[in-house]
């Protein structure tokens, strides 16, 4: 007997239904809750949530077989195994993995590797192989999932961050010697009052909900970030993601190399770095006329000249007052006459060689610029509520989803260690066909004509076996402990 709703409403009756907070609401206390999907543009269903119910559901859906255009989406569950990631869901939705709440919250992290996140009442991505993924027999409405991520905290979704961090950590997803942090400030069209934001003087002021990043720069991987509203300074935010930062990376011995730019050079940031963390910082000074000019007074016999056209000088530096309170200031000299001189001054929290972090390891902080540019997609190129506990959810379960598609990038090599967010999720998690069916105790999915076949079949035939070779529990706790395997025809 196949899986049925529990009832069914039109969208214009729902709106005027006195029953409409009933049904938007999930309430995991009831014995038999239920909670409201999206199956087709015009049409809202409500479903048991059940457990009972959820089982019976998806093993309805196996039964049935599934035939559709996301079965690419499955080849990520490999990698949320090796994550640990149903472990991390049910940690932080404080439920246990019969229950709906894991398996929504792994809605989001799917819907962020096919770089669709929000659109789940305009575009629904049923009847494709897309909600089985996560356990589901249906697909979480928006209010299901924004009722599911109000109810947990800011600190909640950081104590996740840091989980997964550790996880990162271990599976050697950073080398934590270089790290570079900068705010990546998304345009937000809400119409609260809010402070503005103006990147230059000719910009008009527009309202942004800023986040934060901090990037490993050598293995270009984000370690954590932060979120906040748009009033609060880089001064302020800044302690709280090194914080997250050195729980994660737990540095000893030597000072990793935190990489900024000019917006952190202030007083308050510094005077923290040096007394209250395990980092040294280094940031540019600002370029203003007072500033240059007193660069080129400075006596030639001051810089050590290192090759044709380069020299430095470092020399003891203080803010103001703060006398007790020393810091260096890097100094780097371009051009070999007098006349054609062009001084830069950086300003850091310790001694360290300049030439190595003015030359080497500066220029590593554009790669955070790269990783906004390839991995935004995955749900930190916009800004929905202004919530913080539901974008700090939703952006912290979009960071499981770059771990895990980053793990997949890795282990398959090229082409795929090249593509960004959008190109794998177009031509890979939604570009494929297939179809998904039960043979004994494992989901056999087959992907038609995938390119690239030898090197899928090289790391996913045989998927049980491979995976238990490395320590990985094979089975699949969401899809109730079925094993997982592919076919590639």
């Amino acid at each position: 007997m196949g899986f049925k709703s529990a009832s069914v409403a039109s969208t214009a009756s729902f709106r005027n239904s006195a029953f409409k907070k009933k049904l938007y609401l999930f309430r995991p206390e009831r014995v038999q809750p239920k909670i409201q999907t999206c199956r087709t543009r015009r049409r809202l269903r409500v479903e048991p949530a059940d457990p009972a119910s959820l089982e019976h559901g998806v093993r309805q859906l196996l039964a049935d077989k599934i035939s559709g255009n996301l079965i690419g989406l499955w080849l990520l569950i490999p990698e949320f195994l090796r994550l640990g990631a149903w472990s991390l869901l049910t940690r932080w939705i404080g439920q246990d993995g019969a229950r709906v709440g894991p398996r929504l919250a792994l809605q989001l992290v799917n819907e962020s590797a096919l770089c669709v996140t929000g659109m789940r009442q305009h575009h629904c991505l049923t009847q494709k192989g897309f909600e089985l993924a996560q356990g589901l027999p249906f697909m979480g409405s928006d209010q299901a999932i924004h009722d599911l991520l109000n109810a947990h905290t800011v600190a909640e979704a950081q104590a996740f961050q840091v989980q997964l961090g550790l996880i990162r950590r271990a599976l050697g997803h950073f080398n934590g010697n270089i790290l570079a942090i900068d705010p990546h400030r998304m345009r937000s069209f809400s119409k609260r009052q809010m402070m503005r934001y103006r990147g230059d003087n000719k910009t008009t002021p527009y309202k942004v909900s800023p986040t934060f990043f901090c990037l490993d720069a050598e293995t270009h991987q984000p370690v954590c970030f932060t979120t906040a509203v748009s009033a609060q300074s880089v001064a302020q935010v800044t302690p709280e993601m090194l914080r997250l930062a050195a729980d994660i990376l737990s540095p000893r011995g030597s000072r990793p190399l935190v990489l900024a730019d000019t917006e952190h050079y202030t007083h308050e940031l510094f005077a923290h770095v040096a007394q209250h963390t395990p980092f040294d910082l280094l940031a540019p000074m600002p370029n203003s006329p007072t500033a240059l000019a007193a660069l080129h007074h400075l006596p030639a016999k001051l810089f050590r000249r290192h090759w044709v056209g380069y020299a430095t000088t470092v020399q003891n530096y203080q803010f103001g007052a703060a006398k007790n309170e020393t810091y260096y200031q890097y100094i780097q000299r371009l051009g070999e006459r007098s006349s054609d001189y062009e001084f830069k001054a950086f300003l850091g929290t310790a001694r360290r060689p300049e030439v190595d972090d003015l030359t080497k390891h500066f220029p590593q902080r554009w790669r955070i610029e790269e990783f906004f540019n390839a991995e935004q997609a995955l749900g930190w190129n916009r800004a929905g509520t202004q919530n913080l506990n539901i974008r700090y959810g939703q952006m912290t379960t979009a960071l499981l989803a770059q771990a895990a598609t980053h793990q997949f990038r890795e282990r398959l090599g090229a082409p795929y260690n090249t593509w960004d967010a959008k190109h794998l999720a177009k031509d890979v998690f939604r570009g494929l066909n297939g179809d998904i069916r039960v043979e004994h105790q494992t989901i056999v999915v087959t992907l038609y004509d995938p390119p690239n076949a030898e090197q899928l079949r090289t790391h996913y035939e045989n998927l049980p076996f491979k995976l238990a070779a490395q320590g990985v529990d094979p089975r699949v706790p969401w899809l109730y402990n079925f094993k997982l395997d592919f076919r590639f025809r």
